[in-house]
């Protein structure tokens, strides 16, 4: 993915004052398709991103290890790993045994909506440059006849993924990169590569770096016209990007060629007259194409005030590993409160491995996210930060619908049982009004005080709580 490319922007973002300065330069769309789009995207709240390749087959980080960088991320591992050139073709090679015949979208989907998720992002393209969908631009691909699973007749899985999940109701994207490792238009195998741009000059030789931009149009073409309908477009690599935004104070920016964009507006043009109201997110480069902010691997610690979204991992990695650390049911459900308490969009990834199948234990993830939101999902979907601006307050997570308030109570670990008097912080409830535990029919008894109220829960209710991890109060505002 972006991996630690942007350690420095994610970690500008991840504080109040950053992801504040970076939400100023956002400029909102006018397109009222694409307006309409978005706002129904805020309210989905929760969705799916997928990390897949043939990188799986070694188990290592999605491209970067062809990077000649000198950095954590690159770290070459696997055959020839002591020679670029030969590691190179070791990993190029990789399309010959690529076979992953356990191969199963409908599973995903099942088990991506039976949580909750209502959006899913699939990586048709990373920054090694090898397609997983049928590219007519390049040879380097999971359909070309050198891949054994290309006589599969679901080998062209980015098609058979979004029809997939489209088939579920969801709202369906394609994750792209726009640097490309593999074309010789961008690194020319005339010269080494030096590190993640291109390795010519534009100056000396720009008819060739168009040669790139065509390529590129013409492959988000073929996602935009041969893929049934989009409703995002993710544009990731954001090394690629308009001299105009480049800040050579920032170590990351500061080897960045003049002119090293791929015409944004030639390619929006193109991808909103073949998918109406299609959302672009070019990503980390503020402008008309970024339509929501993507803070990375963390949370903003303030809303933002514009659309945003978390891109998160469910392990510890982007790209699968043999041996993978999922975070706990816990820990995902207070990630995905914490974010809508905040008003942002969750985007969890599980990466698929070379057989084509998900660690089990990424299914009972979800599946135990699924119980938790079959109870409170009225307190997830089409909510927003609170009007109040309480959006966090000790062990409560906020989020707001109209004239209700969701006060959403962050269990503790091992905190399996509900106190039998609950003090929600900094509400006001409309007198007489009732007080909910989302699970469980009969209204709370409840008192106002000076700076919160007190809720007081039977017995038989705290003892046995409707979900476990995090449990919902609902009150109606004035």
């Amino acid at each position: 993915m972006k991996k630690h490319t942007f350690l420095f922007a994610f970690l500008l973002l991840a504080t109040t004052s950053g992801a504040q300065h970076h939400a100023r330069l956002y400029v909102p769309p006018t397109d009222s398709l694409v307006l309409k789009n978005l706002h129904e995207w805020q309210g989905l709240k929760f969705g799916l991103l997928m990390h897949w390749g043939t990188y799986s087959q070694w188990g290592i980080v999605e491209s970067w290890s062809l990077c000649p960088e000198d950095e954590g991320w690159c770290e070459r591992r696997g055959p020839a790993s002591g020679n670029w050139f030969e590691y190179k073709k070791a990993y190029e090679n990789l399309q010959t045994s690529f076979n992953p015949v356990k191969f199963n979208p409908e599973r995903w989907s099942d088990a991506a909506r039976a949580a909750g998720m209502r959006y899913v992002v699939f990586t048709t393209k990373h920054h090694d440059g090898f397609c997983m969908f049928d590219s007519k631009q390049t040879d380097y691909k999971i359909t070309d006849p050198k891949c054994p699973f290309a006589s599969n007749p679901r080998a062209d899985v980015t098609r058979e993924i979004f029809q997939a999940f489209r088939n579920d109701g969801f709202k369906v994207g394609a994750y792209f990169s726009k640097p490309d490792w593999h074309s010789e238009y961008f690194w020319w195998p005339y010269f080494p590569p030096k590190d993640r741009n291109i390795n010519y000059s534009l100056l000396k030789y720009p008819e060739r770096y168009q040669q790139f931009r065509d390529f590129t149009y013409r492959q988000l073409e073929e996602l935009c016209t041969g893929y049934g309908k989009l409703d995002l477009l993710w544009l990731d690599g954001a090394w690629v990007r308009p001299a105009a935004t480049i800040d050579r104070k920032e170590s990351w920016q500061s080897g960045i060629p003049d002119g090293q964009d791929v015409d944004m507006p030639r390619i929006a043009d193109m991808a909103r007259r073949n998918q109406p109201g299609i959302l672009i997110v070019d990503r980390w480069i503020p402008g008309p194409y970024e339509n929501y902010l993507t803070p990375e691997q963390g949370i903003p610690s303030s809303p933002l005030g514009v659309p945003w979204e978390t891109c998160m991992t469910m392990g510890d990695s982007w790209s699968y590993i043999v041996r993978e650390n999922y975070k706990s049911p816990r820990r995902l459900i207070h990630t995905l409160c914490d974010v809508v308490s905040k008003g942002g969009n969750l985007l969890l990834n599980i990466a698929p491995g070379p057989e084509g199948d998900w660690h089990p234990e990424a299914y009972e993830r979800l599946a135990e996210i699924g119980a938790w939101m079959d109870v409170n999902q009225s307190a997830i979907y089409d909510t927003y930060s609170p009007t109040s601006g309480q959006f966090r307050n000790g062990r409560f997570a906020f989020t707001q619908n109209g004239r209700q308030l969701n006060a959403i109570y962050l269990a503790e670990v091992g905190e399996e049982l509900l106190p039998e008097q609950v003090f929600i912080p900094g509400v006001k409830p409309v007198s007489g009004s009732e007080i909910r535990l989302l699970g469980v029919s009969e209204a709370l008894k409840w008192r106002q005080m000076p700076n919160g109220v007190v809720v007081w829960l039977p017995a038989r209710i705290a003892s046995h709580p409707p979900c476990r991890y995090a449990w919902t109060f609902t009150l109606q505002l004035s």
